[in-house]
């Protein structure tokens, strides 16, 4: 290196323009609340409330044989070993018809700004099936009757998040409670499910749909995931893949009304496997979150 070159006025010029660029750059993102490394974030509790807690029989479900824990190698390829991948068979039949069985899977992942999320869309067709249909994005149709609005929001939230009651005879997260769905998910507002149709490598038809709860809101693609997840005025970043399948149905429309049947038992108890994104807002949760009001602090105005 030539040394007297770093004496040279020009370059001293060129890096002092270079060094206020990042300090006003670094004063900008602050003033603008732009938040470029996620922290991690959980569900609360000590230690969190995993997956695998969720109840293994509900008012219309149960499960059947033991929930499936993956190879070390695999989970690592997973990238969590906050999972869950669990079949449930439907307690009571349509008239005529045999009980419904669906697969269920579940990840849940944090603060990983790159992460691509893992979908049937190619890790099916990794393991050697191919795509016969599809994709297509359906409506759930979900029991809402019991819905109601959730109280006390911050302003951000307001008039967007309504609550369920968790079952009071078979909830594993405190029978009879209510906890808040995801934000935007209201009566009226239908949740999506991605629903894809694969053929095995042995033939056979395999239907597999997810969707993602990411920071608090329901997206039905992996490219929303980014979006929601990893909004750069948010000091967390999160997202819980669920996963629905079958090899019994026949349609994705059917896929989609068994999913919603399932989900309608379970959707709340998966909420409580997530971070109460209301509470994250008005900083309560979690405990060391920069946004937690100081004393004499109105939590919803900060």
């Amino acid at each position: 290196m030539n040394w007297r070159s770093l004496r040279n006025p020009a370059f001293l010029v060129a890096l002092a323009v270079l060094g206020a660029s990042a300090a006003g750059m670094g004063t900008a993102l602050t003033m603008m609340r732009v938040v470029l490394q996620k922290r991690p974030i959980y569900a609360e509790g000590s230690p969190y409330r995993a997956l695998r807690a969720i109840p293994t029989e509900t008012e219309r479900w149960v499960r059947v044989g033991a929930d499936q824990i993956e190879r070390p190698d695999v989970a690592e390829e997973l990238g969590t070993d906050n999972y869950l991948t669990r079949v449930y068979l439907e307690r009571a039949p349509r008239p005529g018809r045999p009980p419904r069985a669906l697969q269920i899977h579940a990840a849940y992942y944090t603060g990983m700004v790159d992460t691509v999320p893992h979908v049937p869309d190619r890790c099916f067709v990794g393991g050697g099936y191919s795509i016969t249909g599809g994709p297509w994005v359906l409506d759930m149709p979900l029991d809402q009757s019991a819905w109601l609005p959730a109280q006390d929001l911050p302003e951000s939230l307001a008039g967007r998040v309504f609550t369920i009651r968790l079952s009071h005879q078979f909830s594993t997260a405190g029978p009879g409670r209510r906890v808040n769905l995801p934000t935007g998910l209201a009566p009226g507002a239908p949740l999506q499910i991605r629903i894809t149709e694969f053929s095995g490598p042995r033939g056979g038809k395999r239907l597999e749909g997810y969707f993602f709860i990411a920071n608090g809101e329901p997206v039905s693609s992996a490219e929303g995931v980014r979006l929601k997840a990893f909004d750069l005025r948010s000091e967390y970043a999160y997202y819980l893949k669920i996963q629905v399948g079958s090899s019994d149905l026949a349609s994705a429309e059917e896929l989609a009304a068994a999913s919603g049947d399932l989900l309608s038992d379970l959707l709340g108890e998966l909420m409580t496997c997530v971070p109460d994104w209301v509470k994250v807002e008005r900083g309560e949760w979690p405990p060391d979150n920069p946004a937690r009001a100081k004393p004499g602090m109105d939590p919803v105005r900060r």
